[in-house]
């Protein structure tokens, strides 16, 4: 899947926006597309990314039970 960054956007945003998650995918998004980071944090306006396909992705990992330490 393409996804076109908006000005400013980060790749965590992007994620966010089309695939409606972070965890898990945007160091695989990095991987599908290294010269990414040559760009900074923010990425210019109309670039195009590769995101990874969530049908093949691992569900994201279960999350920890919150522990209470005190009321």
């Amino acid at each position: 899947m393409i996804a076109i960054a908006q000005q400013g956007e980060t790749l965590d945003a992007i994620c966010w926006r089309v695939l409606g998650r972070t965890e898990g995918v945007t160091e695989q998004a990095y991987d599908l597309n290294p010269h990414l980071a040559d760009l900074g944090p923010a990425l210019p306006g109309g670039t195009r990314v590769t995101l990874p396909d969530l049908t093949t992705t691992a569900a994201a990992p279960p999350r920890r039970a919150t522990v209470k330490l005190w009321d």
